[in-house]
């Protein structure tokens, strides 16, 4: 294989992981505050809620449409394949999204605004199930024919672990719209969210210990790959460093802490991106076929590349300033 054909879809596969952990840990926090709004115990509070996301949330899906348009330049063969075998968790994942940005909208010129909380809480709900089901399917493995095409059948995704690991994925989403909220938010809401919080990081340890400990049981491929030097070391460090922070955020919670439980909560989103980069890699549609089979030529890589390294810097630039213009806190009654 020439280098520039090993190299650059190495770099894809870095920057398509780029964009989805941006995704993940943007859009992850409003998807557990939408999640959380329906547990609001008034219209103020949900108001307070609402408010705290409303100059931030669109911005965020930009991630996921970015990496979208990436995969099918720099991987066409894998994003047909995964469209293909994750169809139905896609359409859970848009519908959601959809019933989100509709019901935001209507929301803040209703008013009967019963409806549209509802609608926002459950969109919220259903496009992080979606995207769980997806994360699960990576566990479990899509079936492929010799040509990489998907050869599975429609129901593949849903499976006992798949179900497991999309609980878990909106368990860590309520995890880390609680301590956004805790950062955002003061007063009897800002106490609401720390009990939240500590309850959602133990039940994401519980589902995180099962990933765990599961993937190399029930994968011959994760196992194959996970306990072979250097790889082994890594992979036992991961888990012990998740221990670590997990406790950090629970010293941070009880000692009420405002800033630092999300810092220990975006440290666990990066400390679980970089295992599942370790389990996945080089295999871009698991557990067969991989970054190498599935890339396009090195002349579209390249020129796809030459825009890219153009565009992340001002996306980048751009999120800092929004969350900078916006940053303090929502002020309430509540």
């Amino acid at each position: 294989m020439e280098p520039l054909q090993y190299f650059l879809p190495q770099v894809w596969f870095f920057i398509l992981g780029l964009f989805l952990f941006l995704y993940v840990l943007l859009d992850g926090f409003d998807l557990g505050v939408g999640i959380l709004s329906l547990t609001a115990s008034s219209e103020e509070r949900r108001s307070i809620l609402m408010t705290s996301l409303g100059n931030v949330w669109d911005a965020n899906e930009t991630w996921l449409v970015l990496m979208g348009g990436s995969l099918f330049g720099a991987f066409p063969l894998a994003y047909a394949t995964i469209l293909n075998a994750l169809y139905l968790p896609a359409v859970i994942m848009v519908v959601g999204l959809i019933l989100r940005a509709v019901s935001f909208e209507f929301r803040e010129n209703a008013d009967r605004k019963f409806i549209w909380n509802i609608a926002f809480g459950v969109g919220s709900f259903l496009a992080a199930l979606g995207q769980g089901f997806a994360l699960g399917s990576v566990f479990e493995g899509i079936t492929v024919d010799e040509s990489g095409h998907f050869a599975g059948g429609i129901w593949d995704w849903l499976t006992w672990r798949s179900i497991v690991v999309a609980l878990t994925l909106i368990q860590a989403y309520v995890l880390v719209g609680s301590t956004y909220l805790i950062f955002k938010t003061s007063g009897h809401l800002q106490e609401t969210h720390y009990k939240t919080a500590t309850i959602a990081t133990w039940t994401t340890l519980a589902g995180a210990i099962f990933i765990t400990v599961s993937t190399p049981v029930f994968s011959e491929q994760a196992r194959s790959h996970l306990f072979t030097t250097p790889l082994v070391y890594i992979f036992g460090l991961i888990p012990v460093c998740g221990i670590l922070l997990i406790g950090l955020l629970l010293q941070s919670l009880k000692k009420r802490e405002e800033t630092m439980p999300l810092i220990w909560t975006f440290l666990l989103f990066s400390l679980s991106f970089i295992g599942l980069g370790f389990v996945i890699f080089p295999k871009i549609i698991p557990p067969a076929i991989t970054i190498y089979q599935a890339a396009a030529s090195p002349s579209s890589l390249v020129f796809m590349l030459t825009f890219i390294g153009f565009l992340i810097p001002i996306l980048l630039s751009y999120t800092i300033y929004n969350y900078v213009v916006f940053r303090g806190k929502v002020v309430g009654d509540s």
